[in-house]
């Protein structure tokens, strides 16, 4: 279909890219030429300069045809703007980013439904979301939730001293009887790969699993991850990002200390915080840090606006004891970079937002789909269709795409891990591991796309 995305920045680019890779016929409006000459050189997408929030650039940009419009400018007034007139032009799906919680925030005056567009998504819950998911999982490195819940995608790192260093797939397999999960892939040295039986797993990697939520116990065992629960966080940068995260793990009865430099943002902190400790530091004042602890932390999540300062507090934290330390990058050379430093996670504003926009838009035989952060690979939940067919035939039989895996099923109420025996049947919700460039042939192959 045709899609106009309107914003050029790191989420637009981004969006249109994976867009244009599925087949969509994408225009990109943006009104600064140097982020348009990016898109031109880069993408196999139309790109016209302009204010997408102009009638007269709508209507060259083929408004009338459109069937998806996004609006990811970093003004809100201008990706809203854009959207109403989109709604005036008929298009039937607007997605507009938006910042402000005047909009998303609780008993909004103007929420998506008042203003008669489809989505509005806040980059910042995203990405808050997205660190209480990995901070509530020890040693996860990505956690996604799929089917209610009940199936878990998660990558753990593999430690020199970890059980299964040095175990082929294979190896590791032969205990699945005790240990019901899916190894869908394996990422080393910034490559990712579906891995084969003879494929060994070598200290250093990311091992993503497909599971049963109640196996995840068992599997912690297996892989010799340490059973403990985040009771002491801290938490760099009181603005919406932190302030999220300390909430979420307040109301869990953790023990939260905020750290924020400006006094009277400080100040609010301190006044809305229920158990939480309120530190006016800045984030690399190591000495302060460590009398408060910081040694002693359980998890240690930098959310400042200023992602070197992240990165840097993140490896203090990591050096003076904290078990585990997570931040937000946004650039996509720090996106990669960051593992390699032993940083144990990165949450990325463009990804989230971008993983956002994908969820939303691949409905119908798609379920819900996350965006792996390291290899930007996807996790798709499908549905069987009726049509399928090869419906009723054994895993082992079907010409399954190149570069993507089945890791669990759910048929009515129960969710298992398949075998090459497992049949696939018309209405059963699969999860599907796909790297980047296998994400389309998965939605073909199951006629969801």
């Amino acid at each position: 279909m045709r899609v106009i995305v309107v914003g050029a920045g790191e989420v637009g680019f981004h969006t249109a890219e994976r867009l244009a890779l599925e087949g969509h016929d994408v225009v990109v409006v943006e009104h600064s030429r140097q982020a348009l000459r990016s898109v031109e050189e880069r993408l196999n997408v139309m790109a016209l300069e302009g204010n997408g929030a102009e009638a007269r650039v709508l209507e060259e940009a083929g408004i009338g045809a459109c069937g998806l419009f996004i609006a990811v400018t970093d003004v809100d007034e201008v990706n809203l703007v854009a959207c109403l007139l989109a709604k005036e032009y008929g298009v039937p799906v607007k997605i507009a980013r938006v910042r402000s919680v005047a909009y998303t925030g609780r008993g909004a005056v103007l929420n998506a439904e008042k203003l008669g567009i489809e989505l509005l998504i806040n980059p910042l819950e995203a990405v808050a979301q997205d660190l209480i998911n990995i901070a509530s999982h020890a040693a996860a490195v990505e956690v996604a939730e799929f089917a209610g819940g009940r199936i878990l995608f998660v990558g753990y790192p593999i430690t020199p001293d970890s059980p299964v260093a040095g175990l082929t797939l294979a190896e590791i397999g032969e205990l699945r009887t005790m240990y019901p999960f899916v190894v869908a892939a394996i990422t080393r040295h910034g490559r990712t790969l579906i891995p084969r039986g003879d494929d060994r797993v070598e200290p250093d990697d990311h091992v993503f699993l497909v599971l049963r939520r109640e196996d995840l116990a068992a599997v912690r065992y297996m892989f010799g991850l340490e059973k403990r629960q985040t009771r002491r966080i801290f938490v760099f940068g009181g603005g919406a990002v932190g302030q999220r995260v300390a909430e979420h793990f307040e109301q869990n009865r953790a023990e939260v200390t905020l750290v924020e430099p400006n006094r009277a943002r400080c100040e609010e902190l301190a006044r809305r915080a229920t158990r939480a400790t309120v530190i006016n530091a800045d984030i690399t004042e190591v000495d302060v840090l460590l009398s408060e602890g910081i040694g002693k932390a359980d998890v240690v999540v930098a959310t400042t606006p200023n992602e070197e300062k992240n990165i840097l507090a993140s490896l203090l934290a990591k050096r003076h004891g904290a078990r585990r330390a997570l931040c937000v990058v946004d650039r996509p050379a720090y996106v990669g970079l960051v593992p390699s430093l032993g940083i144990d996670a990165c949450i990325s504003p463009r990804l989230s937002t971008a993983s956002a926009i994908l969820k939303y838009v691949r409905r119908g035989g798609v379920l819900n789909m996350a965006t792996v952060e390291e290899n930007q690979a996807e996790v798709l939940e499908l549905r069987i269709p009726e049509a399928f067919a090869w419906a009723r035939r054994p895993l082992r039989e079907i010409p399954f795409p190149d570069g993507a895996i089945v890791g669990a099923a759910l048929r009515g109420d129960q969710a298992f891990i398949p075998t090459g025996d497992t049949t696939l049947d018309p209405g059963d919700r699969i999860v599907v591991f796909a790297l980047p460039e296998a994400v389309v042939a998965v939605e073909d192959f199951f006629g969801t796309s």
